[in-house]
């Protein structure tokens, strides 16, 4: 339910609105816009009489919710949220560029990647410490060292680190040392661990899960978001389909119809999309054109040889050229890389 305020309403007389509602045994959640007030109402809203809520001095007219998702409906926050990052913002005008490898391997190979994509326009460093791998006897990652490398990286660049979370007894230590923490798509329904980062004060890069849908990446987010951590961030990454000639299938209208139902910033990550290195150029392009907010692309300085998800990934040379290219495309759409 969506109590939506008077005109020119005071902030004083919010709270005793937010107040008596709160009697109902709802939580309130008031968002403010230019010039209107919007109250989010989570929890059980039957037993509550609209028309009562109506006649309360403050109130222009009351909403009902049908969808099951509240704190990430657009409904609720009519205006698109903007996620800070260590001074790069999420859902602006600029479409921000996370790259990377997928595992982080030495400090040597991180600091380089990491100087190299930032020379190219990234404003944010990717890199696996944790690797959840479908064989247990593939490169499973450097882990806690990983991430001391990773923070090395960032010292050196001043890049924002994202990196995935398997664990949430490494919590504390993804709480230290990274700043964007990304949930992977094999935990987007780990509801437990959603809980725990719904405590926490970090930007969430939830991916959607590759037999997920739309609805439920939202319901994934909304777990995170009623804990009152509210700085989530959508990822798009491919779904499983029947199609065998790439890894999995983009789905690309996601991406619109995820701005349409709610205000998150939108991410699309072409690497895993599509598990072709050649993919990833047009299906980033594609991703621009349609309004996404951002990309995550692996990068990594010798792909043959790398530890991991070598066959999709970009080298320095080939991530350079890719940004110089969708610049154009982006100035087209009135946004900007």
């Amino acid at each position: 339910m969506i109590v939506i305020l008077k005109q020119g309403i005071s902030r004083e007389k919010v709270q005793e609105v937010c107040a008596w509602l709160e009697t109902q045994s709802v939580k309130t959640s008031p968002i403010y816009g230019e010039g209107t007030v919007i109250i989010g109402l989570v929890g059980d809203t039957s037993s509550i009489d609209i028309s009562s809520v109506e006649m309360h001095e403050g109130v222009e007219r009351v909403m009902k919710v049908s969808e099951p998702y509240k704190r990430a409906n657009r409904k609720f926050h009519p205006d698109d949220s903007i996620i800070d990052v260590g001074g790069y913002k999420f859902g602006g005008k600029r479409i921000l560029v996370i790259a990377g490898p997928c595992s982080v391997e030495s400090e040597e190979q991180i600091v380089a990647l990491a100087e190299q994509v930032k020379a190219s326009g990234a404003t944010a460093l990717r890199g696996g410490a944790f690797k959840p791998r479908t064989s247990p006897y593939a490169f499973q990652g450097l882990r806690a060292e990983g991430l001391m490398f990773l923070k090395k990286a960032r010292e050196k660049t001043g890049l924002p680190i994202c990196s995935e979370i398997t664990n949430l007894t490494y919590l504390d230590m993804f709480n230290e040392y990274v700043d964007i923490i990304q949930v992977g798509a094999r935990n987007m329904q780990n509801f437990e661990m959603l809980k725990e980062l719904g405590r926490t004060g970090k930007t969430i890069l939830l991916k959607r899960g590759f037999a997920n849908t739309v609805e439920e990446l939202l319901m994934a987010s909304e777990y995170i978001m009623s804990g009152g951590n509210e700085k989530v961030i959508l990822c798009e990454r491919g779904i499983r389909t029947f199609e065998t000639s790439m890894r999995n299938t983009l789905d690309i209208s996601a991406v619109p119809m995820l701005k349409k139902l709610s205000h998150l910033p939108v991410v699309v990550d072409p690497s895993h999309a599509s598990g072709l290195a050649w993919m990833v150029e047009p299906l980033s392009k594609a991703a621009v054109a349609i309004g996404v907010d951002g990309l995550e692309i692996e990068v990594h300085n010798d792909p043959k040889q790398a530890l991991s998800d070598g066959q999709q990934s970009l080298t320095p040379e080939a991530f350079d050229v890719l940004m110089k290219n969708l610049r154009s495309i982006a100035a087209a759409v009135g946004r900007e890389i």
